[in-house]
Formats: C-alpha cells, structure tokens, sequence
C-alpha cells in the first residue's frame, strides 16, 4: 500500500465495482434522457399536425340542406 497523502487520505477512492456502477448507471440515466426526449418531441410533433388538420377539418365543413325523406305513406299515394 502507498504512504498516504493529502488524496488519497482525504478522499476514499472508490472500489472498481463502485466505479464500474456509477458509469452504468450514467449512461442508463443518458439513455432513458435521450428516449425521453425523442418520445416527446414526436408527440409535439403529432399534437401540430393534428391540431393543423383539426383547424383544415374546420374550415371546409360544407353546410348541406337537410332533405326530407319520403314516408311509406306517402310513397304509397303516389303509386
């Protein structure tokens, strides 16, 4: 073991297994980040272009007549 100085006394260097969990854990976090963020961009994303087709939907709306659809009684009549 190396005499101890103001590191190495001071400051606990951590085990390989402590190292080895830590950078595991770093990029789980940085993965789970980046799946976070692509998952909300792609619903901004959807949430526009539905909304752009809600307000082309409404525009267009044609306005038809309702008709009035011939009973059988009246069919009948005319027969």
């Amino acid at each position: 073991m190396t005499a101890p100085t103001k590191d190495t006394l001071f400051r606990p260097v951590p085990s390989r297994t402590e190292t080895k969990a830590d950078v595991t854990d770093r990029v789980a976090r940085e993965i789970i980040q980046s799946e976070t963020d692509r998952r909300h961009a792609l619903t901004e994303k959807l949430k526009a272009a539905r909304l752009a087709q809600e307000a082309a939907a409404a525009e267009v709306v044609p306005v038809t007549k309702s008709r009035a659809r011939k009973t059988a009684k009246t069919a009948a009549s005319h027969a």
